[in-house]
């Protein structure tokens, strides 16, 4: 079975970046996704298409096809009281939850003051061209219920 629209697709990765530093693994635990549906980077999901179970799929995307271009102004100082936790605790690189008007959203810290905090709202692989080495584990049809909620169960 080919993998394309109202399948559903487990896959194992490694993603590294152009050197070979790996950044993390599935581990021997699949992902599943609903293909067509967002659920993962569009390139992967291009990459992806029209191979079988047990296909080992590798592709490279630019940073614009994966988490996008590094973005100075995602760079932020915001009031420590947006922060949620104790900021005293963290440690600047750590990931932080700041409370915005959208929502909690995570952000690495940079640096925290006494009454304002430095943070970089980019996501962590932002800029960074990635490797992924996939091997796909299972394609199947998805249920009604899957296509219903959009989403893998």
């Amino acid at each position: 079975m080919k993998i394309g629209p109202r399948k559903v697709v487990s896959f194992e990765y490694k993603l590294s970046d152009e050197s070979g530093q790996e950044f993390e693994a599935s581990d021997d635990e699949s992902m599943k996704f609903l293909f067509g549906r967002g659920q993962i980077l569009l390139g992967l999901e291009d990459a992806l298409k029209g191979h079988s179970e047990g296909d080992e799929v590798i592709v490279t995307l630019p940073p614009e096809r994966a988490y996008g271009l590094y973005d100075e102004n995602n760079r932020h100082r915001i009031s420590s009281k947006h922060v949620a936790g104790n900021i005293k605790r963290k440690k600047p690189g750590e990931i932080i939850s700041v409370n915005t008007p959208s929502g909690v959203r995570n952000a690495r810290l940079i640096k925290a003051g006494k009454f304002n905090v430095d943070i970089d709202s980019n996501h962590p692989l932002a800029g960074k061209t990635l490797r992924f080495e996939m091997t796909v584990k299972q394609v199947r049809d998805a249920s009604q219920e899957e296509l219903d909620h959009g989403r893998a169960h």
